[in-house]
């Protein structure tokens, strides 16, 4: 047994397939069918159910593959653990949801590799509770998304900004009456299966209000090209580190207390990318830091 067939163990479950798999880590399906029938008889267990068409992992293969996942993190630490390199060079993986993407993101990118050269970034676009689950499964290092009620128990988290919710209009549409906006608009909704969105479904069920259901999307961007092109109203977190946005009315929500947004990057408590991973949330307070001196002293994020 090498790291390296560790690794395509893990690539199996993470891809579903021998064959995604064998992509993943540059290898035939042949050489990776190979690797798992030479890991089952040197460990005397099934790990794969081949009964099925597509083989499955046994529920000892998926124990086998969480314990892996903890041996492949203990080895990448190795040399940076005796070197004193703590993670400021190699990869550091990184996921986001699509609201961070135009700005946030690549603005703190710039930055950790101005002052880390070494450090090379990748992204992972996403909703919020798969790129947690991501990050369990050792693909991603941290992500920046929308704070879940609960995270996983061996994770932490730390604070960016509080993005207010706001009712989003065309320039078109006269009227300023964000509740009669929502309930005689068609309503574009933030995909429910976002945080986001379920806090804005919760949001609108608990003060009673019914939308005029017209389309549920994934991002900001295509929201907000919906509503330019008056095709109905919003409900949508406003950036706080953004570039031009689109020229839309951005109205209070109805009530008294505001719907908030917590930014956050969530990462495992135990990651061996730790010295990165604060490196890279100091970069983002930042950028946050330095858009909150060009706003009023009354819109800044509290410190």
């Amino acid at each position: 047994m090498t790291i390296r067939v560790l690794k395509t163990l893990i690539a199996i479950e993470e891809r579903g397939t021998f064959t995604a798999a064998a992509d993943a880590v540059f290898l035939t399906h042949a050489a990776v069918s190979q690797q798992m029938r030479g890991l089952e008889e040197e460990w005397g267990v099934k790990i794969f159910d081949r009964t099925k068409r597509t083989p499955e992992l046994t529920p000892t293969g998926r124990a086998l593959v969480a314990r892996a996942r903890e041996v492949v993190a203990a080895y990448d630490g190795i040399v940076p653990s005796v070197l004193g390199d703590t993670g400021l060079s190699g990869v550091l993986s990184v996921g986001a949801v699509s609201t961070t993407l135009n700005a946030m993101v690549p603005m703190t990118i710039a930055r950790l590799k101005r002052d880390y050269p070494r450090l090379n970034v990748s992204v992972v676009p996403g909703l919020t509770i798969p790129l947690i689950q991501q990050i369990e499964r050792g693909t991603l290092d941290l992500a920046i998304v929308s704070k879940p009620r609960l995270l996983p128990r061996n994770f932490a988290w730390l604070d960016i900004v509080d993005e207010p919710m706001k009712v989003l209009v065309s320039q078109e549409t006269e009227s300023s009456d964000a509740l009669e906006l929502l309930q005689t608009r068609p309503f574009i909704r933030f995909t429910r299966s976002a945080v986001v969105g379920a806090d804005i479904e919760q949001w609108l069920q608990d003060h009673g209000i019914i939308v005029r259901e017209a389309m549920e999307l994934e991002n900001l961007e295509s929201i907000s090209s919906m509503v330019l092109f008056n095709l109905g109203v919003s409900i949508a977190p406003r950036p706080f580190v953004a570039l031009t946005p689109l020229p839309l009315k951005h109205l209070p929500l109805p009530g008294s207390e505001p719907l908030i947004r917590k930014l956050g990057i969530a990462y495992r408590a135990d990651s061996v990318k730790s010295r990165a991973i604060v490196e890279f949330h100091h970069r983002v307070l930042e950028i946050v830091r330095d858009q909150s001196l060009e706003l009023p002293a009354v819109m800044r994020p509290k410190p």
